[in-house]
């Protein structure tokens, strides 16, 4: 879509920000760089850099930084003189969402050397699996590309010697053999060897569902289906 959108002379890039942030933290937006056309399209579609007056990190459990690799993870805290300081009359929750010092977004995300962030999950969804970070988002994306997949959701199941491990909810199509966790594995396994999964994807387990809940709003409802499937 983004190069669809540069070809018909559309300038088009990525923002971010959240109601607590009044709401804007990050724009994508490509200067002078001579940058190739894959490039541009990428640079165009990540997060963002930080805008002025805005003092943005990608930070651990400890509150500290995460090395600017480009797929290190860690949560976005981010100070401002914008935000807000806090929920009305909840002073638990205000005084989580200041913890350290540091508005928490509770956004996962990479940056990388040059400050452009990438929002990879929402912490509450992330898979924790021996002290790293799973993005469940980005192992449903690469599940979804199966011919034998109409539908994912991906969960942190809890599991003994790694804490969590992926568990995939997978709708299946109708016209197409159902997939096997072997197969799966083997799919999964070619987009790690391309540099665009962590190895741990490979503690993947299947199930098979006829629906994934939604919210609402047509989310998915992941609160429900760690109920269900848990």
């Amino acid at each position: 879509m983004c190069q669809d959108a540069l070809t018909k002379g559309i300038d088009i890039f990525t923002g971010y920000g959240m109601s607590e942030t009044c709401p804007i933290l990050t724009l994508a937006h490509v200067g002078n760089e001579k940058l190739d056309n894959e490039a541009e399209v990428t640079r165009r579609c990540k997060t963002g850099r930080p805008l002025p007056l805005v003092d943005l990190r990608v930070v651990d459990e400890h509150l500290q930084d995460v090395e600017p690799t480009g797929d290190q993870v860690g949560e976005i805290v981010v100070r401002s003189p914008w935000l807000t300081q806090g929920y009305l009359k909840d002073r638990n929750n205000s005084e989580n969402l200041w913890k350290g010092g540091y508005l928490h977004t509770g956004d996962v995300a990479a940056i990388d050397r040059e400050n452009y962030v990438n929002i990879t999950d929402r912490i509450k969804d992330v898979i924790k699996i021996g002290g790293e970070w799973l993005s469940s988002l980005e192992l449903e994306d690469v599940i979804n590309l199966h011919p034998a997949v109409a539908e994912v959701a991906v969960i942190g199941m809890e599991d003994q010697k790694w804490g969590e491990r992926p568990l995939a909810l997978i709708v299946p199509r109708e016209d197409h053999e159902p997939v096997s966790e072997k197969e799966m594995i083997n799919h999964v396994k070619s987009f790690i060897d391309k540099g665009m999964l962590t190895k741990l994807a490979l503690l993947l387990n299947l199930r098979k569902v006829e629906a994934i809940d939604k919210t609402s709003v047509g989310k998915i409802n992941k609160k429900l289906l760690r109920e269900k499937y848990l």
